[in-house]
């Protein structure tokens, strides 16, 4: 990753632009810039913002942006393959030891679906029964007016 940075950091040199600048024109924060530049992958919030921002930054900068994912990429590879199998299974298990807080945009919410179908589906019922003894009530009610009686059947 500090070569991909240093790739980045020289060529922005090399166009005589400022960490500024580079900044305010790709409507990032500088501090992301020197993160990129000092090859911090660990100051992005994922994998994937990351790339995207290395290629609008290499774009930017006249480099070819999809040159500099697939260097990433292989880095992200090298770096993860390298990952011990101990390791790996010590971060699933803190994962499932910590408290989850949820994003509406990294995880799927926990579902209610079975409760509100038990909801709907128990209102729907009351509402077929309260109905059906207000139709039955009136079609073998008799109806009186003036003399006459009308007998609603059904």
């Amino acid at each position: 990753m500090k070569d991909i940075g240093l790739k980045l950091k020289e060529k922005r040199e090399e166009n005589g632009v400022s960490v500024e600048e580079a900044a305010e024109d790709l409507k990032m924060r500088p501090s992301q810039i020197i993160s990129l530049e000092d090859g911090k992958k660990e100051d992005f919030k994922d994998v994937l913002s990351l790339k995207y921002f290395i290629r609008d930054y290499a774009k930017y900068l006249g480099l070819d942006g999809e040159k500099m994912v697939d260097e990433f990429n292989e880095f992200l590879f090298d770096y993860t393959s390298k990952i011990p199998i101990n390791e790996i299974e010590k971060a699933k298990e803190k994962n499932k030891t910590e408290k989850e807080f949820a994003s509406p945009y990294t995880k799927a919410k926990k579902s209610n679906n079975g409760k509100t179908v038990l909801i709907v589906s128990v209102l729907l019922v009351l509402v077929f029964v309260c109905v059906y003894f207000v139709v039955s009530h009136i079609t073998r009610s008799d109806f009186r007016d003036d003399n006459i009686t009308y007998v609603i059947r059904r």
